[in-house]
């Protein structure tokens, strides 16, 4: 199921900012949004929701066909939890330079607990677990860049 709040604050982002569109995929749920249209006469210009699904829930559509098989954002390697980027931007394992990490190897996190920070846009976005489990892997360096979909963590769950 779709939290409604999460995509109008997603919708909200791209149509106060100045980026074109918009890339996301938080666990089983994939969201595309383009302020463009999507094609030459395949809709009116303006703010375009291109997929916004799970998958127990139809594509939610503004009249272009589904274009590509959406990945899941996280998938088990060794019975790991693997947590994916889901922008790009710059990763940082602390609030700020003098602060403990959020998370290290070895720790146990719970559904919620923030992992790391992603910078994008000038803005500071919270990475939080999905799951409840040990970080087994930190695989991208602090205050690095990463790619749209980059394994960050690698969580075995409990």
């Amino acid at each position: 199921m779709i939290d409604m709040e999460w995509l109008r604050g997603l919708i909200r982002l791209v149509e106060e900012s100045d980026i074109d569109s918009l890339d996301v995929e938080r666990l089983t749920t994939r969201v595309r949004i383009r302020k463009s249209p999507p094609a030459a006469g395949q809709g009116p210009a303006g703010l375009h929701v291109i997929e916004a699904h799970a998958p127990s829930a139809p594509a939610v559509s503004s009249g272009v066909s589904d274009t590509e098989e959406g990945e899941e954002n996280a998938a088990a390697t060794d019975g790991w939890f693997e947590v994916n980027s889901p922008m790009v931007g710059t990763f940082y394992r602390a609030p700020s330079p003098e602060s403990d990490a959020f998370v290290s190897l070895g720790d146990s996190v719970e559904v919620g607990q923030t992992l790391c920070i992603l910078e994008a846009m000038k803005l500071m976005n919270e990475l939080k677990s999905e799951i409840a489990g040990v970080v087994r892997e930190i695989a991208a360096e602090n205050a690095e860049p990463v790619e749209f979909g980059q394994t960050l963590f690698r969580i075995d769950p409990v």
